[in-house]
């Protein structure tokens, strides 16, 4: 006995970003704020689960991609125990996908070219923050953000510092959840295999 296709689309396609992209334009249309938030789930230097959210800045067949400070607790979990899982639930849409697999640096010039795109102030406060670092009081913040703004002052093209850049999660599993009545979600599934995708549905 055939199954059905596994989506509320008549029929998926075969590639699973081709349906992310659906799913989040629609979540783009709808949502008031941050339709590209992502619960990150990693593994800290302790052995300890560890999330957060964070913004996908990127994402295509090569993965999806976010940006941060390489020497905060999330970076440095991610370079010891370089795999993850993003989440993004959309409620406007009653939707969600969870994709999980190893994470990679993105490269230099990657990171490079959406750093020169960020606002002058997020900039600057790649370099005066020290994610993660204790501090006194905001006023440490404060102080290097000062001192920051002196030191490129009247510069546009402003250097991305060396310990911040992007990472790309490359999935082995895309799952697709949408709500349904009496909690009879529908929920699938794509596996990577070699150069594809197996597809497969999931009890909710």
């Amino acid at each position: 006995m055939s199954h059905p296709h596994p989506s509320t689309e008549s029929s998926p396609p075969e590639n699973p970003y081709a349906l992310f992209e659906k799913w989040f334009h629609e979540a783009k249309e709808k949502e008031h704020s941050y339709p590209d938030a992502m619960t990150l789930a990693s593994v800290a230097a302790d052995g300890r689960p560890a999330v957060r959210v964070v913004l996908m800045r990127k994402y295509g067949n090569s993965g999806f991609e976010f940006f941060t400070n390489y020497n905060s607790a999330k970076g440095q979990a991610l370079i010891a125990h370089p795999f993850a899982e993003g989440n993004f639930y959309w409620k406007s849409t009653q939707k969600q996908i969870r994709i999980s697999g190893p994470v990679v640096k993105t490269s230099a010039t990657e990171s490079d070219e959406y750093f020169q795109n960020r606002p002058h102030g997020s900039k600057i406060g790649a370099w005066a923050s020290e994610q993660s670092a204790p501090m006194t009081d905001y006023n440490d913040l404060e102080k290097r953000l000062a001192e920051f703004e002196a030191q490129f002052k009247g510069r546009e093209d402003i250097p991305r510092p060396p310990h911040w850049g992007g990472f790309r999660i490359n999935p082995e599993r895309i799952e697709f959840w949408h709500e349904q009545p009496f909690r009879l979600h529908k929920r699938f599934v794509y596996i990577r295999e070699n150069d594809g995708w197996r597809v497969e549905w999931l009890f909710p």
